[in-house]
C-alpha cells in the first residue's frame, strides 16, 4: 500500500475514491538520473504517475539517434505509454530520468477499469493526451520551422522554466542527443549564444541570461 501523502501532487485532480484505489493497488519505484524507466519494445504492464523529478520522453530512429519529444514533471503521466497500454502494444518511446525520480506504477487493468467508472480519472487521462499532443506538435513545429540555433535556445529556456533555475547542469553531448544533432554543432551554437550575451558557459553548466 502507498501512503496517501505521496499522492499529494494529484489531490487536485482525483477524487477520494481514486486516491484510495491508487494507494491500494499501485507500486512505488525510485530511479536515479539517467535510469531508463520505459524502453523501446518493452511490454507495458503499468502506467507511470510521476510524483517527484523530471522524465525525458524520446523517440529513436533506425540509426539509434534520439529525439526529445517532451519532458514530464511532477503530477504528469506519459500519454505515449497510455496509448500503448490501451491497445496492448509494446512501447514506442524511451523514458529516462532527467533527475532522480519517484514514480507510482499503476497496473493497466485498473487504468481501463477506472476510465470507464470514474470521471476524475477519465478527465485526467484525456487531459494528459491533449497536453502531450500539444507538446509533440510544438516539437514538430520546431523541427520544421526553426533553425538549430533557435531550437537550441528554446531548449535552454524550456529547461529554465522546468527546473525554476537559470543555471543548468547539462553537457554539450546531452543537448546534442536531445536535439538529434552533433556535439560539435551544439558547442559552436552555444558559443554563438554566449557572444550574443544570451547565456554564459561553464564546465558542464550553462547559465541562461535571457529568457
Amino acid at each position: 500500500m502507498i501512503s496517501k501523502e505521496l499522492l499529494s501532487p494529484f489531490n487536485y485532480l482525483f477524487d477520494s475514491e481514486i486516491i484510495d484505489n491508487i494507494s491500494n493497488v499501485a507500486l512505488l519505484k525510485t530511479f536515479q538520473k539517467a535510469d531508463i524507466i520505459i524502453d523501446l519494445g518493452q511490454d507495458l504492464n503499468f502506467i507511470p504517475l510521476l510524483i517527484k523529478g523530471n522524465i525525458k520522453v524520446l523517440r529513436e530512429d533506425n540509426d539509434g539517434d534520439e529525439l526529445l519529444l517532451y519532458v514530464l514533471e511532477s503530477g504528469d503521466t506519459c500519454a505515449m505509454s497510455l496509448t500503448c497500454c490501451m491497445v496492448k502494444s509494446v512501447s514506442k518511446i524511451r523514458a529516462i530520468a532527467d533527475e532522480d525520480a519517484t514514480v507510482i506504477m499503476i497496473p493497466i487493468d485498473y487504468m481501463k477499469l477506472w476510465f470507464n467508472s470514474n470521471e476524475s480519472w477519465r478527465n485526467f487521462i484525456l487531459q494528459s493526451y491533449q497536453v502531450r499532443f500539444d507538446e509533440m506538435l510544438e516539437t514538430i513545429d520546431a523541427l520544421a520551422f526553426m533553425k538549430m540555433d533557435e531550437r537550441l535556445f528554446k531548449y535552454l529556456t524550456d529547461h529554465v522554466k522546468l527546473t525554476s533555475s537559470t543555471s543548468l547542469e547539462v553537457t554539450h553531448q546531452e543537448i546534442a542527443e536531445d536535439l538529434n544533432t552533433s556535439r560539435v554543432v551544439i558547442s559552436r551554437l552555444l558559443k554563438q549564444l554566449e557572444r550574443e550575451k544570451k547565456i554564459k558557459l561553464g564546465r558542464n553548466k550553462i547559465v541562461v541570461l535571457e529568457f
